[in-house]
C-alpha cells in the first residue's frame, strides 16, 4: 500500500516561518546581518491512551490546537528573541526550562482564547443581538444567525485593525510566503523564489479558515439549543465551544479533501476569503526564508531514521 503523503504546515513568525512535517519542525528567520538563522525541535512521540485520544474524529482537533500552541510558543520565543539580535552574538540555545516555557505557552494562548475567542467573541456579539433586537418578535434561530453575522464583522474589523500596524503587516506577509512556498510544492513546483511567488497565497488548510469555520458552525449547533434569558445564552455558548472548535476542524478537513471536486471546492470559500486580510504578498527576501524553512524541514526529515531517532 503507497504511503500517504505528509500534509506539510506552518505558521508565521515574526521575521520568519515554521514549518512542520510528521517528525520535526523547523523555523528559519531574517537576521539583521541578512543571514538566516535556524531552530528545529523534534515532534513528540505518543503512547498509550493519548495517542489514541488524538486521534479520534471530533477530539482530534481539540488536541492539536493544545500541541500546536505548546510547539508553536517555543518558535516564536526563538524568533522574537533572535530577530532583532546584534551579527556575532551567540548561537540561540532554548532555556532548560523547557516543560516551564511549554506551559507558560499554553497559559498564554488558553487566556487570550478566553479574552477574545469567550468574551470578545461570545459575550459580546450576543449582548449586541439581545440589545439591538431583543424587540423583534424573531425565532430563536434568527437570533443566532443575526448573532453570527455580528461575530463575523467583529472578527473582519479586528483582523483589519491589527493588519495596519507594521510587525502585523510583515507578519501577514509571511503567512503568505508560507503559503505559496506549500502550494508550489503540492503542485510538484521546483523551490524556486520564482515559482513561489507564482503560487496563491491562499490554502485550504490555512488556521484562518479554521477561524471563520468556528463561527459558521456554532451558528448552526446554537440553534439546536433555546434560551430563556441572556445569561443562560452565554452559558449555553460558552461550554457548547469545545463541540463547536472539534466540529470545525473536522470541516476545515473535509474542506481540503474536496478542494479538487468539481461543485465542492467551494465549501472552502469561506476560509480562503478571510485569507485575503489574514495574508498578504511577500517579498522575494521573505519567500526565500519560507523556501529556506521548508527545505530545511525536508532535509530533516529524510535524515529521520526507522528507529524514531535523528541521523545527525
Amino acid at each position: 500500500m503507497a504511503k500517504q503523503p505528509v500534509a506539510y504546515g506552518g505558521q508565521a513568525v515574526i521575521e520568519g516561518v515554521m514549518f512542520g512535517g510528521k517528525h520535526s519542525t523547523v523555523t528559519a528567520i531574517r537576521r539583521k546581518d541578512r543571514s538566516i538563522e535556524y531552530f528545529s525541535l523534534p515532534k513528540k512521540s505518543y503512547k498509550g491512551w493519548y495517542a489514541k485520544a488524538r486521534k479520534i474524529p471530533f477530539l482530534r482537533g481539540i488536541f492539536g490546537i493544545i500541541e500546536a500552541s505548546a510547539n508553536g510558543s517555543k518558535h516564536l520565543n526563538f524568533a522574537a528573541e533572535r530577530y532583532d539580535v546584534e551579527p556575532g552574538e551567540e548561537e540561540y540555545t532554548p532555556q532548560e526550562s523547557s516543560k516551564l516555557v511549554e506551559i507558560l505557552g499554553i497559559a498564554v494562548v488558553g487566556v487570550l482564547s478566553f479574552f477574545f475567542g469567550k468574551l470578545l467573541f461570545t459575550v459580546v456579539p450576543a449582548l449586541l443581538e439581545e440589545y439591538l433586537f431583543r424587540t423583534f418578535p424573531l425565532s430563536f434561530v434568527i437570533h443566532n444567525l443575526i448573532e453570527g453575522g455580528i461575530k463575523i464583522i467583529l472578527l473582519l474589523i479586528y483582523l483589519f485593525a491589527i493588519s495596519r500596524t507594521p510587525i502585523i503587516k510583515r507578519l501577514f506577509q509571511y503567512h503568505g510566503a508560507e503559503h505559496k512556498v506549500i502550494n508550489a510544492f503540492e503542485a510538484g513546483k521546483d523551490l524556486t523564489v520564482a515559482n513561489v511567488q507564482a503560487a496563491s497565497r491562499l490554502h485550504y488548510r490555512c488556521g484562518s479558515s479554521f477561524i471563520i469555520f468556528s463561527v459558521l458552525v456554532g451558528v448552526a449547533i446554537y440553534s439546536f439549543f433555546e434560551w430563556d434569558s441572556t445569561w443562560e445564552r452565554i452559558w449555553i455558548r460558552i461550554l457548547l465551544i469545545p463541540v463547536v472548535l472539534g466540529v470545525s476542524y473536522e470541516v476545515l478537513q473535509l474542506t481540503n479533501k474536496v478542494r479538487d471536486i468539481q461543485g465542492l471546492q467551494w465549501l472552502g470559500y469561506p476560509g480562503l476569503w478571510l485569507q485575503y486580510l489574514t495574508t498578504s504578498e511577500p517579498t522575494d527576501d521573505q519567500v526565500e526564508v519560507s523556501i529556506a524553512s521548508f527545505n530545511k524541514m525536508r532535509q530533516m526529515e529524510m535524515e529521520y531514521d526507522a528507529d524514531n531517532t535523528f541521523v545527525i
